[in-house]
């Protein structure tokens, strides 16, 4: 049994916000043709669904099958709430139990997707039992059998995601027997022979083989290559159903598609989960980019690498939405005069690519979003080799952006600032995303030895660091392999330093609609966002692997930690403390007059350092940055703020989606369900 503290840290909250992802106006103004290649997309991309899980814990896929075989069979939530009740279930242990299928459902399993760590019920095994049977259903009851004890396990090497041989860890990218000295082997030979690693899984045999697993509806043996006395075995066929109905789907949508760049890019990726290779995904993607301006706007395959702990294996995503027009107006604008706020960050020019491959950055409203969770903007394609020399795409997710609404106090933050924040977070933050994908992902250039040795920049350039001419680049390798677990935190830190870093500038302020008084404000309250956010980073540091669970919340942390040390009192975290001397409460406090004179040179010196060392391949340097700035959290105080923070934090909100339906006139509906832990069972229902 864990320890109580542990249960605690580990259990749902007794209330889980909930929003529907609403789309209706937009999905009224497609025509039937756009409907129909949408609902397509949607069901090819909801049918990875157990492929997230499958990634996530050995649990979750059975699990999956068990709540929606026990909803399905009574006939919904309701009905089982009646069946529940007659057994002698108290209405908030029903609601304990609601609470964890809502969030096991919004989170594709049963680890958080933001922060990566194992969430339990607050009621018992006992009672948990007793819904689960009341059904008095033998399906279900055999997977509660087998599976049941696992949605309560809290031993040490399953509270959060890691590797399996640390002990403080699970991952199921990666078999439990399988070591990181077997990790790195693999890599090594995955990159001598240019095979990608976001479709894989690694696996070791009995007879000590190491499988690299490729996803693909298609089975067999690809490659054997030896490494000393080991053999690494390529195979296809990994979540080889789920690929199947993938392909499926996506054959459909090329009869709908609107023009031949989504009819090429479709094609591609039916050839890439047909059969596993990864070229033809970033074909795939090289045809979306041509992709100008569509109206529906989709994405697919094992995109974002956040959860893998090397940082190099992708998770299932897929997405379509329609484009909001107004909003991406603005956007344009931004990226028509990208290339001039590009000139304006810290770096010499020639760590900047040559020409700016100015891309789509739209404003969407999502229709299906089938991933552990939804963010806020995304800039793709992830693959270096497309990105720096073809180009890439942002989008901003417009109705997730605007789901919410701020009416508590706000925590960590002085009385004088509650009501700026919550009046003018939203748009600061649409700012701050439309800075962070398009100029801050969007920017930078990687210096690169080519194959027939010819390098993409002057050998005698000058490291601006150093003085001296740089001495390290790329080799035929990629950013992610290069620079593993920590590619993700520093990519992230580095485009939400250029948000905040180019978000003082007027001109660009202006595209947003932001003049005058409101303009300097909209600064305050992104600055302000982002130091809190840095405080509220530490629920996702973990203290007994001294390590970080969450890609931005460590940029996020890291940015304030700069912040910090830049002192003059730019900000403070001033502690409020009880009648008997211990801290209670920590206010996060940023002097408005400091930001252009004491903020932007502090950020302007870290954003240098991290961009030299990426583009120069740097990886022990930049270690050796983020480790320094880590390494507070061992005091005394960091670790008390961090107590305060678990015990103030809010939960992460979750969407139910609406379902595209075709009917019996051969068109499509949007069926939608209410915000509600019944509307998320509804809705996957339905959509199952």
């Amino acid at each position: 049994m864990a320890d109580p503290s542990v249960i605690e840290e580990h259990q749902l909250p007794v209330d889980t916000p909930v929003y529907f992802l609403d789309c209706e106006k937009a999905w009224k103004g497609l025509s039937d043709n756009e409907k129909l290649y949408a609902h397509y997309i949607s069901q090819a991309s909801w049918a990875g669904t157990k492929v997230c899980m499958r990634q996530l814990s050995v649990e979750s896929v059975p699990l999956f099958d068990m709540f929606q075989t026990l909803f399905k069979s009574v006939g919904g939530a309701a009905k089982l709430k009646q069946l529940a009740t007659a057994a002698g279930v108290s209405e908030s242990d029903w609601t304990g139990f609601m609470q964890y299928v809502l969030n096991f459902y919004g989170n594709m399993g049963n680890y958080k997707s933001f922060g990566d760590t194992k969430f339990v019920p607050r009621i018992g095994q006992e009672v948990f039992t007793k819904i689960v049977q009341s059904a008095n259903l033998d399906a279900v009851n055999k997977l509660w059998a087998s599976w049941g004890a696992k949605i309560f396990s809290l031993a040490s090497a399953e509270r959060e995601l890691g590797f399996p041989d640390s002990g403080k860890g699970l991952s199921c990218y990666y078999s439990d027997n399988v070591t990181r000295v077997e990790i790195d082997l693999v890599s090594k030979v995955m990159n001598e022979h240019n095979i990608g690693f976001y479709n894989t899984r690694l696996f070791k045999l009995e007879d000590g083989t190491l499988e690299v697993r490729q996803a693909s509806a298609e089975k067999g043996t690809v490659a054997e290559y030896k490494s000393g006395d080991r053999t690494v075995r390529i195979v296809r066929g990994d979540h080889s159903e789920e690929m199947a109905a993938i392909v499926r789907n996506l054959e459909k949508a090329i009869e709908y598609a609107a023009n031949d760049n989504q009819r090429e890019m479709l094609r591609a990726y039916v050839k890439h989960f047909q059969h596993g290779s990864e070229n033809d995904h970033k074909d795939a993607q090289r045809w979306w980019i041509k992709d100008k301006g569509p109206i529906v706007e989709s994405n697919i395959g094992f995109i974002e690498s956040y959860r893998d702990p090397l940082g190099v294996r992708g998770e299932w995503e897929g997405f379509v939405a329609v484009v909001n027009k107004e909003m991406t107006a603005k956007f344009s604008e931004l990226v028509s005069r990208a290339e001039s706020f590009i000139s304006l960050l810290p770096w010499p020019r020639e760590f900047e690519k040559e020409k700016f491959l100015k891309p789509d950055f739209t404003s969407l409203e999502v229709i299906s979003f089938a991933s552990s969770g939804i963010p806020a903007g995304i800039n793709i394609p992830n693959y270096d080799d497309i990105r720096q020399t073809e180009g890439f795409k942002n989008v901003s997710l417009g109705n997730v952006l605007s789901a919410s609404k701020l009416t508590e106090n706000v925590t960590f933050l002085q009385d004088s600032d509650q009501n700026a924040y919550k009046t003018l977070l939203s748009p600061a933050f649409e700012v701050q995303v439309g800075i962070h994908e398009l100029l801050g992902h969007g920017s930078g250039k990687l210096l690169v030895e080519n194959a027939d040795g010819s390098l993409n920049f002057d050998k005698n350039l000058q490291d601006p660091l150093t003085g001296k001419p740089v001495s390290s680049w790329y080799k035929q390798q990629t950013y992610d392999s290069v620079f593993g677990a920590l590619s993700s935190p520093m990519e992230e830190c580095r485009a939400e330093a250029v948000g905040i870093f180019l978000c003082v500038n007027k001109d660009l302020l202006k595209i947003f609609g932001h003049e005058g008084v409101e303009a300097s404000q909209i600064i305050y309250v992104n600055w302000l966002n982002m130091c809190r956010a840095g405080l509220l980073a530490l629920e996702f540091y973990s203290p007994e692997k001294m390590g970080w669970r969450q890609a931005h919340m460590q940029a996020r942390f890291s940015i304030l930690s700069v912040l910090l040390a830049a002192g003059q009192d730019l900000v403070k975290l001033v502690e409020h403390k009880n009648g008997s001397g211990e801290i209670e409460d920590i206010h996060v406090v940023l002097d408005e007059s400091k930001i252009e004179s004491v903020g932007i040179p502090a950020i302007a010196n870290f954003l240098q350092q991290m961009m030299v060392y990426k583009s120069t391949a740097q990886v022990d340097a930049a270690n050796a940055l983020f480790d320094g700035i880590s390494a507070v959290l061992k005091e005394q105080r960091w670790l008390k703020y961090r107590s305060i923070v678990l015990n103030k934090k809010k939960p992460r909100r979750l969407f139910v989606q609406p379902v595209t339906r075709v009917n019996n006139a051969g068109s499509v509906d949007l069926d939608v369900f209410d915000a509600s832990a019944e509307g998320m069972v509804s809705s996957y229902l339905e959509r199952f």
